[in-house]
């Protein structure tokens, strides 16, 4: 069995949603399972700490993660067009495993929701795959042989999922957001078979 690592930070549920539409895209790959890991958040309070296990949801990715997987699907929320504190903070303390090499010619892809339709999804796309071709990482996007790519109205780019969550972040996702998310799993899941 394949373990895809399908790490992500959300704050207000849409790229956990994201997440699972990846994650389900993995599992429809025979000999693929996902691994659902998140971030704990951090604070300008120096003393604010997170308990070491999550209330809900996946655990803390852990470095071993990163060195045990066989592909990669990375997710933010849009921060100003960035990727969130708590994603680029895990990353910065990853120099062990960029220093060995673990994820070296592994595939990998991203995923974003922000509150409106050109709040930064691009933008942030962009800034989480720095990390992934740092450490050597093989980026996968969406290609518009996808039919839902030409046409949607709300989330989806060639850069990787996407969806728009409005200004409170309470929108579903779209059933083109929801679908193009399991495709880039999918896809994912596929690469990382005929790279093994």
């Amino acid at each position: 069995m394949s373990d895809i690592l399908v790490l992500y930070y959300s704050r207000r549920g849409a790229v956990r949603a994201l997440a699972e539409r990846i994650a389900a895209g993995i599992e429809s790959v025979p000999g693929s399972q996902a691994r659902l890991r998140t971030v704990p958040g951090v604070s300008a309070n120096c003393e604010a700490v997170e308990s070491t296990v999550p209330e809900a949801g996946p655990p803390y990715v852990e470095l071993a993660d990163l060195h045990e997987c066989a592909g990669l699907a990375m997710g933010s929320p849009v921060r100003f067009g960035n990727m969130a504190a708590p994603l680029k903070y895990f990353w910065d303390n990853t120099i062990s495993t960029w220093q060995n090499g673990s994820l070296a010619g592994k595939p990998a892809c991203v995923f974003t929701s922000s509150g409106s339709l050109h709040g930064g999804n691009e933008a942030t796309l962009l800034s989480m795959m720095l990390p992934l071709l740092h450490h050597g990482m093989l980026l996968m996007g969406l290609p518009f042989t996808e039919p839902e790519l030409a046409s949607t109205t709300s989330g989806g780019t060639p850069y990787g999922a996407s969806h728009v969550a409005g200004k409170d972040g309470s929108a579903p996702l779209s059933t083109t957001e929801s679908r193009l998310a399991f495709v880039q799993g999918q896809r994912l899941a596929i690469l990382a078979k005929k790279l093994s």
